[in-house]
């Protein structure tokens, strides 16, 4: 489900960068006639978009909070250009039009941003650290939590799982559903020792 609403957020804020891209595109080329259509066409649209937009950020500021303030700015900027855009394209008014864009464009960065923000961590971790309990909260805390019973984005109960070392090992190569594979990140000692330290989670 959350892996769902994190898609869904992104593609919400994408198809509002091409809707307004496309406006401000018509608006700058005065082409005042093919502006008034298109607008009227995707009027409908634009309104499920924006719900869609505001319901899955809403969701993910309450149930990621490693990402909640990149969440609260995009979802800002989102909300200053709406009326931005409308009062621009309503009145014609170039500069409005493209600041509005503008602010779209920094909210898909954001999105981008919050999307990659879990690689990052990642950064930290060379092929020297052999530390399971390190690499694991560098890597995997976000979605499994400091005690592996998160859950988050699709992850499981790390406490309550049946998988053998053997079995965590291969998924941490590989990665399942929304986890990332982390086979070409770390080399097999760090595997193994991630695995170990998941082993120590159960209860």
């Amino acid at each position: 489900m959350e892996t769902g609403i994190r898609h869904t957020h992104l593609l919400t804020v994408i198809l509002f960068l091409l809707i307004y891209l496309i406006k401000t595109a018509l608006l700058l080329l005065n082409k005042n006639e093919a502006l008034a259509n298109f607008t009227k066409k995707v009027k409908v649209p634009e309104m499920i978009i924006s719900t869609l937009f505001l319901a899955t950020g809403i969701y993910m500021i309450t149930q990621v909070p490693e990402i909640k303030s990149l969440l609260i700015i995009k979802i800002i900027a989102v909300l200053v250009s709406i009326p931005l855009a409308i009062i621009g394209f309503k009145k014609g008014n170039k500069a409005l039009a493209v600041i509005a864009l503008l602010l779209l464009i920094t909210a898909y960065g954001l999105a981008e941003m919050s999307k990659k923000q879990k690689s990052k961590s990642m950064e930290t971790i060379t092929e020297t650290v052999v530390d399971g309990k390190a690499i694991y909260n560098a890597s995997c805390i976000t979605c499994h939590g400091e005690d592996g019973k998160l859950a988050l984005m699709g992850a499981k109960d790390l406490t309550q799982t049946q998988m053998d070392l053997n079995a965590k090992i291969e998924i941490i190569k590989t990665g399942k559903n929304a986890m990332t594979p982390f086979a070409g990140m770390l080399n097999d000692e760090q595997i193994h020792a991630v695995a170990e330290y998941v082993e120590s989670l159960k209860k």
